[in-house]
């Protein structure tokens, strides 16, 4: 606190302006925070009050508990949804990250002959939205059989051209001298990936940890698409039928506006969490 006291004591009046405006930006920008956590504690009357109001008046925990324990002997049971996500989530990250790295090592440190062709085609997949690429990948599901299972989720977004593009400028900062080296002493080809490139590219693998996270945790396409079985679809596809149909236009509202916080703060914490990592990557990514 004294550290503190004594930087602020050395602003110039521009900078402790900028403080300010900064500080003011800041809390202007978290206010769609504020109103998600406050929108879940609002009772069912304040959901439709107009005008409507940002905080909750009366907080209240009826909506979680309505989210967790819906009566019904034939809805599949909301824990079930929020396993399947996580698990899902878990399992998308590891194999994105995994591939990504080998991919992106093997593109920036070693020599092969379609080593041109095969960066041109991942640069060409960036340009693709995932829409354009639905029915291919309902196809190739379908030939493998994997609907109604968590590979399902997983194959999907298993090949991730941003992800090897994100870790391969990364990895092109790393001195070639320093694997060198590394393998005059001895080091076989796999450890100088494991213990050289895998921690040095870690702020890299950090973005693409969380890029693959939000990009998983908030996708309905497999679930809708791929999983016919209702005990293996996720979460979010799960928020999309509290709204809807007549019936649960409005008797739906409380349990959603549960359901998107649930959503919402695993994206908050683990951005929260890697912020500089991310920071560190694009800068990296970017200056030779």
């Amino acid at each position: 606190m004294a550290t503190i006291a004594n930087q602020l004591r050395k602003m110039t009046p521009f900078e402790t302006l900028l403080l300010i405006g900064l500080l003011l930006l800041a809390a202007f920008m978290s206010l769609p925070i504020v109103f998600i956590v406050n929108h879940a504690f609002k009772p069912f009357h304040e959901l439709f009050l107009f005008p409507p109001t940002f905080l909750a008046k009366e907080p209240t925990l009826t909506n979680f508990y309505d989210l967790f324990l819906r009566p019904g002997a034939t809805i599949v049971p909301f824990s079930r949804y929020l396993y399947n996500s996580v698990l899902v989530a878990a399992l998308a990250m590891a194999a994105v990250i995994l591939s990504s790295c080998m991919a992106a090592y093997v593109l920036s440190k070693l020599k092969f002959g379609p080593k041109r062709i095969v960066m041109a085609a991942i640069m060409l997949a960036l340009m693709y939205a995932a829409e354009t690429v639905a029915i291919p990948r309902y196809l190739i599901i379908g030939w493998l059989h994997l609907n109604n299972t968590y590979f399902g989720h997983v194959l999907p977004v298993v090949a991730s051209p941003v992800a090897v593009f994100l870790i391969k400028q990364f990895i092109d900062q790393i001195p070639n001298e320093l694997l060198e080296a590394a393998k005059i002493d001895g080091a076989s080809e796999f450890r100088v990936f494991a213990r050289i490139i895998v921690p040095l590219a870690m702020p890299a693998i950090a973005t693409i940890s969380i890029i693959t996270f939000q990009g998983v945790w908030g996708d309905t396409s497999a679930s809708t698409l791929f999983m016919q079985d209702e005990t293996m679809k996720t979460l979010p596809y799960y928020m999309t039928t509290l709204t809807s149909g007549a019936a649960n236009t409005v008797a739906g509202q409380g349990m959603a506006a549960a359901a998107g916080l649930l959503l919402f703060l695993p994206n908050l914490i683990i951005f929260l969490l890697a912020q500089r990592r991310i920071m560190e990557t694009m800068v990296h990514s970017g200056v030779k």
